[in-house]
């Protein structure tokens, strides 16, 4: 049965991702048609308020911050720009409900869910494994559950997030164009831990 949005990045990869991956090591996996809004706006203006009323929590203003509402999360990316991620098919119903309380004033609602897709690279050596490729510090003191950071791996510009630290789970956030190159890497990057 096709897919209402058509075929994943990855979907031709689901095969190679499952025999590279060992549950009790380290596992990729795709996490498609995630729902995916940009948001701009003013945090400070009234339109940064009515929109933490509108999904239920504050928009995060701390850098790398997450915040978890619902079935959304809410990714900090600047001082005036966020990534809201939630269920496959609620981009549209999201993007209502910024408009509707970003109203007259300055800002930007975006869908941008074809634009990206999710690598979730999880288990006891996914630190490792992304160690390989990424210079941030991922030890849990530094970046733990509900941290993001917009970094490089193997040289691919992705949005990167802790999403567990017991196991340590990640979600990386990558262009479609780049999703094919990053996940090549990854099961190379892992081979040693899969065997």
């Amino acid at each position: 049965m096709a897919e209402p949005y058509g075929e994943s990045p990855l979907s031709a990869r689901a095969g190679t991702l499952a025999r590279h991956s060992a549950p009790d090591a380290v596992r990729i996996a795709e996490i498609p048609f995630t729902a995916q809004v940009d948001l701009r706006v003013d945090p400070k203006g009234l339109a940064g308020g009515r929109i933490g009323t509108a999904i239920g929590a504050m928009l995060p203003n701390l850098p790398g911050s997450v915040v978890r509402t619902g079935d959304l999360l809410v990714l900090w990316l600047g001082p005036d720009e966020w990534l809201l991620l939630g269920r496959e098919g609620t981009a549209e119903s999201m993007q209502d409900t910024l408009s509707t309380a970003l109203g007259d004033e300055h800002g930007a609602v975006v869908d941008v869910s074809a634009n990206r897709t999710i690598i979730e690279v999880s288990g006891p050596s996914a630190r490792e494994v992304l160690n390989k490729g990424c210079a941030l510090d991922l030890h849990p003191r530094s970046f733990g559950p509900d941290r993001c950071a917009q970094t490089l791996l193997a040289r691919a510009g992705v949005i990167l997030m802790c999403r567990d630290v017991r196991p340590p789970s990640y979600w990386l956030i990558v262009r479609a164009s780049f999703a094919r190159y990053v996940t090549d890497w990854l099961i190379d990057a892992a081979a040693e831990y899969v065997g």
